[in-house]
């Protein structure tokens, strides 16, 4: 599908009070603080919607202090070192229609920086020694700068055949960092449409779930959620987040194991745990996005919630779908 060209000076005259088109992180450090208390929710089985699943317990258990160490550097940022673009770079972007925090470019070496103190503090002693994750955090400390660049760059273009999947959360979580700081930072209207609403308008990164949206001007619309920057923006529903078709989509759930029958005549058709997530199915390109309701789950967070429903994931794989994205972090080497 071919998408209508906004002219120049066209995107500050549309009237932004009718569909936000966009949401951009309130802060870096609120946002991984809230993300690291779902997935404690998580993990510990208190989503009605998401059923426990123990073999992933001491996974999600490191991503969630990965997250916990990535509030605690956010909090810590200064402007240096987020190194924002110019203003003249900014209207560049908005004239050219190109995200203005664009992460495939040239990276500030600030990122990098943020990587070591996020290795720095899980290996502090506080966290308990782990000789698996001291092997996997010196491996990263033994890349050079540009094989770093390098292993950064197939992970933001999800390469996975050239992507180390032991090294690639620990990296990721870094980046997140860093684009999600900045992103906070920008002016939402002053963030350019793109041409293909499959990429991140702010850093052109890949979604990697979707979330349909309650209350205010975004009740009941889908925005699809950037693994990168934590940015979210609309796309229609029942569209292919990955190849934009919509004439084969349909929807894949997983009910929780130990969930209550559901009453014959339900009142309410809002809070049924059922209904919170689904995959989005596309019989075109056999891509599949999850897509996450806030209408049965206001605490959604797409990020972490997609990490605790892999079960999903093996189940839409049997069908034959794959996913049209992957979640930072976790990684499975090359793939079909």
């Amino acid at each position: 599908m071919v998408q209508r060209i906004i002219e120049r000076g066209e995107i500050e005259s549309l009237d932004h009070t009718a569909l936000p088109r966009l949401h951009l992180p309130e802060s870096a450090q609120s946002l991984f603080t809230t993300r690291a208390a779902r997935l404690r929710d998580l993990i510990d089985g208190k989503v009605e919607g998401v059923a426990s699943n123990g073999a992933l317990a001491g996974y999600l258990d490191l991503m969630r202090e990965v997250i916990l160490a990535q509030a605690e550097i956010a909090k810590s940022l200064t402007d240096e070192d987020l190194a924002m673009p110019d203003q003249k770079s900014l209207d560049l972007a908005l004239d050219h229609m190109m995200p203005p925090l664009a992460a495939q470019l040239e990276r500030p070496a600030s990122w990098r920086t943020i990587l070591n103190q996020l290795m720095d503090k899980l290996s502090d002693e506080q966290h308990g020694v782990r000789p698996e994750l001291q092997a996997v955090l010196e491996s990263i400390r033994a890349l050079s700068e540009d094989d770093l660049e390098d292993q950064a760059n197939m992970i933001l273009a999800q390469r996975h055949e050239e992507v180390n999947p032991a090294q690639a959360p620990f990296i990721a979580a870094a980046l997140q960092i860093f684009w999600t700081a900045r992103a906070a930072k920008l002016n939402q209207q002053k963030v350019p449409m793109l041409e293909t609403f499959t990429l991140c308008p702010v850093c052109g990164s890949h979604p990697v779930a979707s979330l349909i949206r309650i209350g205010g001007q975004s009740q009941g619309y889908r925005y699809l959620t950037c693994g990168m920057c934590s940015s979210q923006w609309h796309m229609v529903r029942v569209k292919c987040a990955s190849c934009e078709q919509n004439g084969k989509i349909s929807y894949q759930g997983l009910d929780p194991i130990d969930a209550p029958a559901p009453p014959p005549t339900p009142v309410n058709k809002a809070n049924d745990p059922r209904k919170y997530v689904r995959a989005e199915t596309c019989g075109d390109c056999q891509c599949y996005t999850k897509i996450f309701n806030q209408e049965h789950d206001y605490n959604a967070e797409p990020f972490v919630d997609d990490l605790a429903t892999l079960t999903l994931d093996v189940l839409v794989s049997e069908l034959g779908f794959h996913r049209g994205n992957v979640n930072p972090f976790l990684w499975f080497g090359e793939t079909e």
